[in-house]
This record gives structure tokens, C-alpha cells and sequence, in this order.
């Protein structure tokens, strides 16, 4: 069985890779769909607590990194609009979520599956509903603070295209810190000691960090995707 260093390791290039694929095919409404993936799925994933890198960490960070990166993808090459568009289709989809999971609750179930949906979503308003208010605020945050960014860079450069790498990661890590730290506090407190808490909000913007750079080649690869193999189709 792989260790939990090598499963996180291998995540970051599948979901970064999904990530291109989804743009590739897809164009602007394929990160808006990724954008709606990766909000369910990250939801579910973050109700499980792991230990990788001698890190206690909620699992979901990457998934939730690359919806910001999928974000900062829109605003680059589709604007400000789109990306505020796929931030509110985030929303609507936790909160449809939320709603039909726990509706399934409700039912007589026949077939013995009651119980295991009951762990695994009985705990799920509290994360999602902490997950949805802290998302609309880091997500529209990081659209906001992108475009600042771009203007700042554009003004030093007389240049709209240099400094991505600066403004992609200025967004994200300003924003992480946000979400790590809020999400860590709605979604945990009284669930956790506050070692524990301390230690799942460090890990969890550690692996921003870190997914943060690592998404630099990544939207790099997007731009030249977008400019020579996409922007004619």
C-alpha cells in the first residue's frame, strides 16, 4: 500500500493535470465544471484527517488549491466576470449539496448503508456550511486581490502579460492564509483541541504553499495552451 507522502505527492500532479485537461478540451466552461468538481468532491475529502509529512492535515487542500487556481486561470485569460461566475457556482453547489446529503438522512434504507452514510455526512452541515461561507470569502477575495495584483504588475512593467507567476501566487498564498485560517476555526472548534487546530491550520497552509508553487508551471503551461493551441479554435 503507498504511504499517505506518496498518495499526496501523486494528487498534486493527477489533479493539476485534470486541471489543463479540463482547460484543454473545454476552455472556459471546462474550469467552471472543474470548479464545480472540485467543491463537491474537496467537501467529502476534507472530512478526513491524516497524518503525511509528520503534518496532522484534513484532506481536500489540494483539491481546494486548484479550484484557486482554476479561478486565477478565468480571470487571466477569460476576466474578472468569469471568474466571479465560477466562485458563485462554487457556492450554489455546496449549498445544493448540503441540502440533498442531508436528505438522504431521512430515508428508511433497506439495504444496510444507512449507518456508513450517517458517519460520513452527519458531521457534514457543519464542515460544508463552514466551508461555504469561508470559500465565497477567500474566492472572492482572491479575484479581487489577482486583479490588484495584475494592475500592479502591468504599472512596474508597462508589460499586461510578465509577472504571472507573481501575480498568480500573490492571489493564492494571501488568500489561503484566509481560508486556512477561518475554515480551521468554523469548521473544527469544539471538534478539536487547540493543539490540534494549530496544527491542522499550519499544515493546511503549508500544503497551500507548497501547492501554490507548484501551480506556477501549471498556469504557465495554460497560457501557452491558450495562446498557440486554443485562442483560434
Amino acid at each position: 500500500m503507498l504511504n499517505n507522502e506518496i498518495l499526496l505527492i501523486l494528487s498534486i500532479f493527477i489533479i493539476y493535470g485534470l486541471v489543463l485537461v479540463w482547460f484543454y478540451v473545454l476552455g472556459e466552461k471546462g474550469l467552471l465544471c472543474f470548479t464545480v468538481f472540485a467543491t463537491i468532491t474537496a467537501n467529502i475529502e476534507v472530512l478526513l484527517v491524516v497524518k503525511a509529512f509528520s503534518l496532522e492535515q484534513t484532506l481536500g487542500n489540494v483539491l481546494f488549491g486548484a479550484s484557486f487556481l482554476a479561478t486565477d486561470m478565468l480571470s487571466e485569460f477569460y476576466g474578472k466576470k468569469s471568474s466571479k461566475k465560477a466562485v458563485i457556482a462554487g457556492i450554489l453547489t455546496s449549498i445544493s449539496f448540503v441540502i440533498l446529503s442531508q436528505s438522504w438522512l431521512l430515508y428508511d434504507v433497506t439495504n444496510g448503508l444507512d449507518e456508513p452514510f450517517k458517519m460520513l455526512f452527519s458531521n457534514t452541515p457543519r464542515v460544508m456550511l463552514s466551508s461555504l461561507v469561508v470559500y465565497a470569502i477567500s474566492q472572492f477575495f482572491d479575484v479581487w486581490i489577482y486583479h490588484k495584483w495584475w494592475a500592479f504588475t502591468e504599472k512596474i512593467s508597462g508589460d499586461k502579460r510578465k509577472y504571472l507567476w507573481l501575480r498568480n501566487n500573490g492571489s493564492t498564498l494571501t488568500s489561503q492564509l484566509i481560508n486556512s485560517l477561518l475554515f480551521t476555526f468554523f469548521a473544527f472548534y469544539g471538534t478539536y483541541d487547540i493543539t490540534t487546530l494549530i496544527n491542522i491550520f499550519i499544515s493546511s497552509y503549508v500544503i497551500f504553499i507548497v501547492t501554490s508553487i507548484l501551480d506556477t508551471p501549471v498556469i504557465y503551461i495554460s497560457r501557452y495552451l491558450y495562446e498557440n493551441k486554443m485562442k483560434n479554435k
